[in-house]
């Protein structure tokens, strides 16, 4: 079996900076605020590249094509649950008013036989690196750190 791999795209913008990040959808996640953020990401299979799938994954979660780049890489992390997610740092502008976001169903209430539609990110949002560093689930904090080292270097 393959392990699971995501890839995504983190828009920021200066000055600032501020970055993009998008509260995830779904019962699990609507009364909660912080560790409840997520970089625009998705899971990809061992025939696409990663840049392709975050450039793709973007435009599936925002309903936005991705910026142009450049794509200045930030590496990878393994988050909590085993999936390793790699991640590109981005320049760019996006209005939160025009994001549509993707959806996913899922059987809810649990053992109930029906299956609900939810949106992937039920809200997106700019933030400064330290709001942002709070909101964000724990596994992906570290790609705030990166990117406020090359944005300093």
């Amino acid at each position: 079996m393959t392990a699971r791999r995501s890839a995504g795209l983190l828009l920021f913008r200066t000055p600032g900076p501020e970055v993009l990040i998008g509260h995830m959808g779904g019962p699990f996640w609507a009364r909660r605020d912080d560790a409840a953020w997520s970089i625009p990401k998705g899971e990809y299979g061992d025939d696409e590249e990663p840049l392709a799938a975050a450039v793709r994954e973007f435009e599936e979660e925002l309903g936005r094509p991705a910026p142009a780049g450049p794509f200045l890489p930030l590496g990878d992390a393994r988050q909590a649950g085993g999936k390793t997610v790699t991640i590109w740092a981005v320049e760019a502008d996006l209005d939160p008013a025009t994001v549509v976001p993707g959806t996913f169903e899922m059987e809810w209430p649990p053992r109930s036989g029906r299956v609900q539609e939810f949106p992937e990110l039920d809200r997106v949002g700019w933030f400064p690196l330290a709001r942002a560093h709070d909101r964000l689930v724990a596994g992906q904090r570290a790609f705030l750190e990166r990117l406020t080292a090359l944005l300093t270097s």
